[in-house]
């Protein structure tokens, strides 16, 4: 079987991967894009996502697709509403419709609009990596599920949370944060879940007491996308004896873990369509650096898995492939001095990011939720107007 070579070789066609391909591409640069999935369609690409100016935003001004952008924001996806276990609105923001701050997308229309952005060809489906070796002189290969395998003078992991390219840099593997999620689905909410549909509003909800809770959000095509959220054991769904084969023994037992609480929370579980998903939440640790290898590198969730509670993930996937290409655009035949520029940035930018997100899990679980969300939130609206004064 004969071995394809790359010059670059991308592992992982998520938001990062995609960033990364679409600004070398750009800049007269091709690279290789394999990812696992059978097709772009083959499984849900999660629901709304917030783009910051300064990152996600950025990532794809570099990729020549923020107006295709403002286009796919989900108008009115910027408000929330904060409530405790009993249903009382603790605090409610409405959409102010600017595109300076953190305007909701479709994490499934961006991924589309990427995909779209780059040459046929580009991105090798159904491709899963199982290994990664080093060679000689920088060069790496990869082995396929298929058995396939190619090599490559610079691989770049873009595969997530249990990346296959990462050994090659780190030891460091994904731990239990403490927290797990069910994730649920009610469709087409103002007309079948009317009670539901109005406890979330218009864009996003926490609802929050006793180290749990429900964190929901409108996706644009009206349905409601839900996370009830738990501090427990990671054996928790196995141990407690939850048969997510069978959804509504499973949303009895989940609603257990809720009692005294409002019904209409209770109902975002209780009520669901389709079947229901646990996901335990796991991150890498704060910090998490590597010494340069050459020709290899890692950028997204690969490298600075964190929980989703700063909002950030995504952001910074897209971050690190506009950053990760512009340090090879800027130094052609340089690679070891591109990595190095581009990791120097990486690892602050992560750590930071990574340290705002364990806090506020902490925050957000707290045993005196909602108060401390509260309180982050009033101390926001105080640096802003602070700000604006010029005091």
């Amino acid at each position: 079987m004969t071995t394809t070579h790359h010059p670059m070789a991308i592992v992982g066609a998520g938001l990062g991967g995609l960033v990364l391909a679409r600004v070398l591409h750009l800049g007269g640069v091709e690279a290789a894009v394999y990812d696992l999935d059978a097709s772009p369609a083959s499984r849900p690409q999660g629901g709304m996502l917030d783009m910051h100016v300064e990152s996600g935003q950025a990532a794809l001004r570099a990729a020549g697709l923020h107006e295709e952008f403002l286009a796919a924001i989900h108008a009115g996806g910027e408000a929330m509403r904060i409530l405790d276990k009993h249903g009382t609105v603790r605090m409610e923001e409405s959409d102010d419709g600017g595109t300076d701050g953190r305007p909701e997308v479709s994490r499934h229309d961006l991924r589309d609009m990427l995909l779209a952005s780059l040459p046929e060809g580009t991105i090798r489906w159904g491709a899963k990596v199982t290994a990664a070796r080093p060679l000689t002189g920088g060069r790496h290969e990869v082995t396929l599920a298929s058995g396939e395998t190619f090599t490559t003078d610079l691989l770049v992991g873009a595969d997530g949370a249990w990346s296959k390219v990462r050994p090659l840099l780190s030891d460091a593997r994904p731990a239990y944060s403490g927290i797990s999620f069910v994730e649920a689905h009610l469709d087409d909410a103002d007309t079948l879940h009317p009670e539901s549909a109005e406890v979330v509003g218009g864009g996003s909800l926490f609802a929050l007491g006793d180290e749990k809770g429900f964190l929901a959000h409108r996706e644009s095509d009206g349905r409601l996308h839900v996370y009830c959220a738990l501090r427990v054991p990671a054996d928790w769904f196995t141990t407690g004896g939850i048969d997510f084969t069978d959804t509504e023994a499973a949303k009895a037992r989940i609603l257990t873990s809720f009692d005294g609480w409002d019904e209409a929370l209770r109902g975002l579980i209780g009520d669901a369509d389709g079947a229901l998903v646990p996901r335990p939440i796991h991150a890498l640790p704060v910090g998490h650096r590597w010494d340069r290898v050459p020709g290899v590198t890692l950028l997204g969730d690969a490298a600075h898995l964190m929980s989703p509670f700063a909002g950030e993930g995504a952001n910074l996937a897209m971050l690190d492939g506009a950053e990760l290409a512009a340090a090879i655009l800027a130094h052609p035949g340089e690679t070891e001095k591109a990595l190095t520029v581009y990791e120097e940035a990486l690892f602050p930018r992560g750590e930071h990011a990574a340290a705002g997100s364990a806090d506020n899990l902490d925050v957000i679980f707290h045993p005196d939720a909602p108060q401390g969300l509260l309180d982050m939130f009033a101390s926001f609206r105080d640096e802003a107007e602070a700000a604006g004064t010029g005091s």
